[in-house]
């Protein structure tokens, strides 16, 4: 099996790794927690991410495969919205192009309230896809692994073939809902299967 290490938190290793902020600061920091080492995201009406540019080949490693613990979710939200887009856990795959009003990304969310497997366009921007893929309170407070086929996801929300992934992105925020969300992610891979 073929692998690509993006993230090495359980080893305490932040490198590569550079923060975007929007709205406030979600405290990023890499902690000890259940046993294991991992990031700790932190956001009260804040939001900001963490982002690695690295390139994929979609074609050789299309799964992408990362563990999250959410501690809550949030209450209240229309997550089809600018005022409810607020998740505890995110992550994006982003595609550049060209010309950067055509950058697409999917982004996995740990929903507050969507179905798993639901998806819609993001509520600033449709070349932005969400996918739901935990969703409300079912596995709060325990570790989950994830596995998505990122080229299918990619075909399926945009109709279109892609080869290559440019960016893996982490984000918690809270910034349109004002409330508080902590997370906890472990390792990030790309895997041939």
């Amino acid at each position: 099996m073929s692998v690509v290490h993006v993230a090495d938190f359980e080893s305490g290793n932040l490198s590569g790794w550079k923060e975007q902020q929007f709205q406030g600061k979600t405290n990023y920091m890499i902690v000890r927690h259940d046993g294991r080492t991992a990031l700790i995201a932190t956001s009260s009406a804040s939001a900001s991410g963490l982002y690695k540019d690295i390139r994929i080949d979609l074609e050789k490693t299309p799964y992408l495969n990362w563990s999250w613990k959410a501690e809550n979710t949030l209450t209240g939200l229309n997550e089809f919205t600018k005022a409810g887009d607020d998740y505890c856990a995110r992550v994006y795959v982003i595609f550049k192009h060209t010309f950067f009003w055509m950058t697409r990304s999917v982004t996995y969310v740990w929903s507050s309230n969507q179905p798993v497997e639901t998806s819609w366009p993001n509520a600033y921007t449709g070349n932005a896809m969400t996918v739901a893929v935990q969703s409300g309170n079912t596995n709060v407070g325990r570790w989950v692994s994830q596995k998505r086929h990122v080229a299918a996801d990619y075909r399926r929300l945009f109709g279109k073939r892609v080869r290559v992934a440019d960016s893996i992105a982490l984000m918690t925020d809270t910034d349109n809902s004002g409330q508080s969300a902590t997370a906890y992610y472990g390792n990030i891979f790309f895997s041939s299967e």
